[in-house]
């Protein structure tokens, strides 16, 4: 497949092992942004067979995983009522909120359909009139640009009974939080590609140049990420700290000017508190004056809802990258994906998850002398 099989060649993976290997002088700790990342990661072993001096620490680019609790508990709210049908994307009905979740509401008789689109959610509120439809709108700016689209189309169609519950969280104030926390460690960005094929990269040169890091936007296939570890590698042992798109094939400088364009129309920059982390400021959106009347938080009256997570829950450290997954005492038995204690553990891109899928229940080195064998560097399916 184009694109694809090209970026999962084990000799091209070896020449650029070799090469990082070849250039790597002193200790060096890079985060991967994105959680799509991480499981590409985890699941070819890029972590064990990198030089000891290079570390990745897991950052906080999973958007299931940083949807707060309270807006878990918003949704689960409206979704139980007998007027509402209530959409997602699959990976949050299985998010826990503070005693359930989606799936239990829809085991109880809630109206929670799956869908594939917020447009499919639309859709829904056009073919039932006496219904309320509410799509769950989360995640970081990839999928900002459908989720306005969506809202810009119920206005134009007239439809009032469609609405947003919307949780969405920007990249670039979440690198500021991480890299001005009093315990980071992080020396290098992988940044994500998809969130830079919508928004481009104009954001992230201030963000080097303040806090001197390297920041490289990267793929997700097993190369993608080679070539964005070599490049901040190299940077980190010059001394530089620079911008560098190294996934030319889908990120632009001026990212995509018509889903910037819609982005601006209906939302507005926010305040937005994130799971496991806390309040970040500017690091979301919301839905702008002109769109306000299809915030589902404040036609249901949920607005008022405050949550706390369980103590024995540490996924907001595997978030900050504070602690791997195995570290944390709940991993693998009291918490496990058929019983998660916390979102990144269930979600499809949450560290947690990729560590228990492809049985990663320890934290150690491969064995010396590992390579990348053939049939891990081909895409199942």
């Amino acid at each position: 497949m184009k694109y694809i099989d090209e970026f999962n060649d084990p000799g091209l993976a070896r020449r650029l092992l070799d090469e990082i290997r070849a250039t790597v002088t002193r200790p060096w700790a890079l985060m991967e942004v994105c959680g799509g990342q991480t499981h590409s990661i985890i699941r070819h072993g890029i972590d064990q067979l990198l030089p000891q001096e290079v570390e990745l620490i897991h950052g906080p680019g999973c958007p299931v995983c940083v949807t707060p609790l309270d807006v878990i508990d918003q949704a689960l709210e409206i979704a139980s009522r007998p007027d509402v049908i209530f959409c997602s994307f699959g990976d949050m009905l299985r998010v826990p909120g503070s005693d359930r979740d989606l799936f239990r509401v829809k085991g109880e008789g809630g109206d929670v359909r799956v869908v594939y689109s917020p447009l499919d959610a639309l859709d829904l509120a056009r073919r039932n009139p006496d219904r309320q439809v509410v799509f769950f709108a989360i995640g970081f700016e990839t999928t900002a640009p459908a989720n306005a689209m969506a809202v810009h189309q119920a206005r134009r169609l007239g439809l009032e009974n469609f609405s947003l519950l919307v949780s969405h969280v920007r990249v670039p104030p979440a690198i500021e939080a991480i890299m001005t926390a009093p315990s980071c460690r992080v020396q290098g960005f992988l940044a994500a590609g998809h969130v830079c094929s919508v928004m481009g990269t104009a954001e992230y040169p201030d963000l080097a140049e303040k806090h001197r890091v390297p920041l490289v936007v990267t793929g997700f296939e097993p190369l993608d990420i080679l070539e964005g570890i070599r490049r901040a590698v190299h940077q980190l042992e010059r001394g530089e700290h620079r911008v560098e798109n190294a996934y030319p094939r889908a990120v632009q400088e001026q990212g995509n000017p018509a889903a910037l364009r819609m982005i601006e129309e209906v939302f507005e920059v926010a305040d937005r508190n994130w799971r496991g982390i806390g309040p970040i400021p500017a690091s979301g959106w919301r839905l702008s004056d002109a769109f306000r009347a299809y915030d589902a938080e404040h036609r249901f009256g949920v607005t008022g809802i405050r949550t706390e997570e369980p103590a024995a829950c540490r996924a907001g450290e595997v978030l900050q990258g504070l602690i791997k997954p195995t570290e944390c005492e709940a991993f693998g038995t009291a918490c496990t994906p058929r019983n998660p204690l916390g979102a990144t553990m269930v979600s499809s891109e949450g560290a947690c998850a990729a560590y228990y899928l492809y049985r990663r229940m320890t934290d150690g080195p491969a064995p010396q002398g590992s390579r990348i064998p053939q049939e891990e560097m081909n895409p199942v399916g």
